[in-house]
Order: structure tokens, then sequence, then C-alpha cells
């Protein structure tokens, strides 16, 4: 390895020098010389040199002059502007940083600068009559706040210049644009609201609304806020199925139907920037979708994208993807709010099967249920807002908004627990069923499609009491191939087979007949794929949570039958 030459600076100066010493410096290294201390000084602005030699009569105010220099170029290089301000209000010295301001700020900064001033004034205490010697105590630094203009805000620390004799002479400032500060704080605002929201259920409210409308409430809560609060436009939400490893689409705004349609799977190559994330569990920002191979199909004239896990636990539940037509539109701000508002995303996700459920146990039982699905992501939340307090030490406003945020941990929990309560049990009573004649039910031909036999024998054994045509399938791939073969006039599917899940059943049904009826069923509000959310959507005609009632069966089967004889 080649060792390059050390590279000196010598000051020849008006002094003899030692002679001896010069022609040694020059046989062994890079050496220049000057014959002046201006150009000593000047030398270093330009160039790097590893030592400065210098006649002794001349290193006094050599030193001197360098370490001035030096002060002046961090000064005019740091990232805050700096300035020092007369009693009069009088800039007497400012950084470049400070003169690239415009005049507005120079006059909000100059007049905060002479209160600071007048106030260090006050504070100081005078030197004690008996003890002159006595150390005068320095004047405390003071931080302000100023709105230069709309959305637009610095911060300033003023400390004071104080003399030999305990006087204040001049302000000492440093001044920093604050507004991408003040508008992360606008976000946390949004996310705190938001969060509470998407996960306050009112326990009064809730009791009041049936299964389906409980989901479509919490899915518009979900929408709203990350439209209306988060500024997000264009998103797509989708939840991992553990059995297929696929990405399935739960709700998608501002995106057209072919992004919506490309299948993703949770492998970090080969399926975009969302199979990446829910692989790898780490969030993800594209400042430049032409230019990242990650990047598939999305929102037409896409520039941007911002895409985090949707974690519950420990676990990746699923994605959230955000575009933008801006280049470079997301920042590390974006990833924290949007990283949080996950983990809100994801609770309010889990509640939609939770609160789907109709189980058999006490209310006693539900509620500890409830939140013992929620503690965990809940305890995230909080462990995020604490550790964006260490990163802003200081800044008291957005420190107490993040205290809210903790705080309202402790309310979800107990709203929770309150909503979680007032469940009912049905339960299937195939005994009281016996064979009659129903004008509605008989000749009726259904597609019955469950991967449980026993599933499929009972509900088969119920509808041909009524003398009802029943196909039976055995899976989701069964029943689409059927539909494909012969008309039906109801389908009735489980949510989770092990080949095609109920959404895909349903929309396979609205493709082949668009007024053919689809009802769900589901145990116990299991839904990994939110096909109850997704149908939902699309005109799904009825959910059913087994176990369930016989006669509540028969009736949405009526009222499915009734519904499409009167679109024909």
């Amino acid at each position: 390895m080649e060792v390059r030459p050390s590279k000196v600076l010598i000051l020849l100066g008006q002094s003899p020098v030692n002679t001896e010493l010069v022609r040694w410096l020059k046989s062994h290294c890079q050496a220049e010389d000057v014959d002046s201390i201006d150009a000593a000084i000047e030398k270093p602005r330009h160039e790097h040199f590893d030592g400065i030699f210098s006649d002794s009569a001349d290193f006094l105010p050599l030193e001197r002059a360098l370490v001035s220099q030096q002060a002046s170029l961090i000064l005019n290089n740091i990232g805050e502007g700096v300035c020092v301000v007369d009693g009069e209000g009088h800039c007497n010295w400012m950084n470049r940083k400070m003169q690239a301001w415009p005049e507005r700020a120079h006059k909000k900064i100059w007049a905060t600068c002479k209160d600071a001033y007048e106030l260090f004034t006050l504070q100081m205490t005078p030197p004690v009559a008996d003890r002159p010697d006595a150390p005068i105590p320095p004047g405390r630094s003071k931080r302000y706040v100023l709105n230069i203009e709309e959305q637009q805000y610095m911060e300033m620390i003023c400390s004071p210049v104080i003399s030999p004799a305990g006087q204040v002479v001049q302000v000492a400032a440093v001044v920093w644009d604050s507004t991408g500060m003040r508008r992360l704080q606008q976000k946390i605002d949004a996310i705190d609201k938001a969060g509470s929201e998407l996960c306050r259920l009112e326990a009064d409210a809730m009791s009041k609304l049936n299964v389906g409308q409980r989901l479509k409430l919490l899915e518009d809560k979900i929408i709203a806020y990350s439209r209306d609060l988060m500024h997000f436009d264009h998103f797509t939400i989708r939840v991992l199925d553990r059995k297929t490893n696929k990405l399935e689409l739960v709700i998608s705004v501002g995106l057209p139907t072919e992004a919506t349609e490309v299948e993703l799977y949770a492998t970090a190559e080969g399926n975009g920037i969302s199979g990446y994330v829910a692989a790898s569990g780490r969030s993800y920002i594209c400042p430049d979708v032409q230019r990242d191979p990650r990047y598939v199909l999305g929102l037409d004239h896409a520039q941007s994208s911002l895409t985090v896990p949707l974690r519950l636990y420990d676990k990746v539940i699923g994605i959230f993807n955000i575009e933008s037509q801006q280049r470079a539109g997301f920042n590390e701000d974006d990833r924290q709010i949007a990283e949080i508002f996950g983990r809100y995303v994801a609770i309010a996700l889990n509640v939609l099967n939770l609160m789907v459920v109709e189980r058999v146990e006490t209310s006693h039982k539900v509620a500890g249920d409830v939140c013992s699905e929620v503690a965990g992501p809940l305890n995230d939340i909080a462990s995020d807002a604490s550790a964006l307090m260490d990163d802003y030490i200081g800044n008291d406003d957005l420190r107490n908004k993040l205290h809210q945020i903790m705080g309202n941990v402790q309310t979800i929990r107990h709203t929770l627990r309150s909503a979680a309560d007032g469940t009912c049990a049905m339960v299937l009573g195939v005994g009281n069923v016996h064979a009659c004649d129903d004008p509605i039910l008989a000749s009726a031909r259904i597609l019955v499609a469950d991967d449980d036999p026993n599933i499929r024998h009972t509900i088969s054994d119920v509808l041909r009491k009524y003398k009802v045509q029943v196909t039976v399938a055995a899976s989701g791939g069964e029943a689409i191939s059927l539909m494909e073969q012969q008309p039906f006039d109801l389908v009735i599917s489980d949510i989770s087979m092990p080949d095609k899940n109920g959404y895909e059943v349903f929309a396979a049904a609205r493709r082949k007949h668009v007024v053919v009826p689809v009802i769900l069923m589901t145990g116990f509000g299991y839904d990994p794929n939110h096909s109850i959310v997704r149908a939902s959507q699309e005109g799904l005609q009825a959910v059913l949570f087994k176990p369930f009632k016989v006669e509540l069966f028969l009736q949405e089967v009526r009222k499915a039958l009734q519904a499409v004889a009167g679109k024909k």
C-alpha cells in the first residue's frame, strides 16, 4: 500500500526561520511555503494540510486567526441560523443560513432578541456591595416560537452575552425552521384521533347494529380516517392469509381495478414492495417508482409509495400501501406515523372478526378475550409513542400529544371491554325441522359449499325437507366449477376453505350471473381474508356465523330467494 507523504504549509514570514528544518520538511513532505500570515490563513480555506509550521514569533497571531477562521466556518455551515443582536434590536452579525432567510423573518427575529435582551437584563442579579468579587449568575436561555406566516414556523433559543462587569451586552440566538416539526405534530394529532376513533366501539351503538352493519361501520372508519385525517388518498390494505401466504385485498381507495387485481404473496422477491414488507416486516419508502425494480402496478401516474406492515402482537397480519403522484412524496416522519397508524388499523381489522363472533360463552369471557386480543398491539403503540418522545426531547407540545396517545391505550382497553358485552348464543336446532311445503323454497336450486362434511350434510338435509334441489361442493374450487356447468338460484358458501375462499366463490357467482344471491358462512367470525368486508362492498346477501339457529338460516334463505325472484 502506497503511503501518501504529509502535506505541510510553511510560513516564512519576516523573521529568519531554521533553514535546516525547512530543507528537511521539503525533502520528506509535500511542502508549500508562503511569506505572510494572510496567505497562511487563506491557503487552508482551499486546500487540506496535515500541518502548518511557522517561526515562534508568528505562531500566536496565526493560531488566533486560524481559530477564528474555523469558528466562522462552523457557524456558516451549520444547519441553523445564528445571529448576535444588541439591546436596540440591531443585528451585529449573522451567519449565511440566517442571511438567506427573508426580511420578514429577520424583523421578527431581531424584535424577539430585543425582548429577550430586556428580560435577561431584568433577571441579572447585580454584585453585592460588600462582595464585589462574587460570581454573577449566568442568565438562562429562553426558547421562543415565531409564526412567520401562515403554516410557517420558526423556533429560536436566545442566550445572553454577559460582560466581565456582569452586564448583558448582546443576545446570541440560534434559529431553525420548525415548520416540518409542526406538521409532524399535526400528523400526531391526526393519528391520535384516528386511532382512538378506529378502536372506540360505543357499546350502546354497537348493540343496536347487526353483524353486517358493525363490519361496515369499522370499514368506513378505516377509510375515513386514512383519507381525511392521515391525508392518504390512494391506498390499499391487504391481509395475509397464512394458509396460502397470499396478500388478500381488503380495502382499496383511489387505485385502478387492474392494480387491485394483481395477486401478491408474502415473499421478499417477485411480489413487489408489498410482498417484501409482508415477508420482512420492514417498512419501505419508494421515492421513485420508475427506478425501483420491486414496484409493481399501482396508482396511475404514481411517482412514489410508502408501505408499512400491519402488526398484531409480534406478527405481520398484512400491509398498508400508500401511493403518491409526487416524486419523493414520503419521508421518515411519514413512515413513523404510518407505522403507528398501521397498528391501529391492525387492531381494527382484528376487531372486525371479534365483533362478529356470536359465542356461547358468558359476556365476561368474551370481554376478556377481546382485551387479551388487543393487549399486545396496544402496548406496541405505547412503545412507539414513547420512542418518538425520546427523539423529540425539548418539544413539549409534541411530547404532550404523545402522552395523550399513551393515555388512549387505557381508554381503548376500557371501551373495548364495554363493547364486548352483550353477546348471545345461537345453536343449530335441526331436530325441530319437519318436512313441509314452502312455495318459496320448493324446487329452488341451491349450491352449498363447505369443506366440513358435517356442515354440508346438515344443511342439505334441512333444505331437502323443504323440497329444495341441493348441490354440494367440498371446496371452493369445486363450487366454482359447478357454477360454470349449471345455473343456481342461490349459493351458500363457507368463508374459509383450503383452495378458494368465500370471496372468490362470491366473485365467481357474480361473474356468472350478477343477480345470483350469495350467503357466506363462517365459524366464530373467523374471516382471515376479510371476505365479508370485500363481498359486502359488492352486494353480499347475508352472513351466517356458526353455530346458527336453523330458523335464522331458513329466514335468510327465503329472503335471498325472494330478492332474486323480484329481479327476474
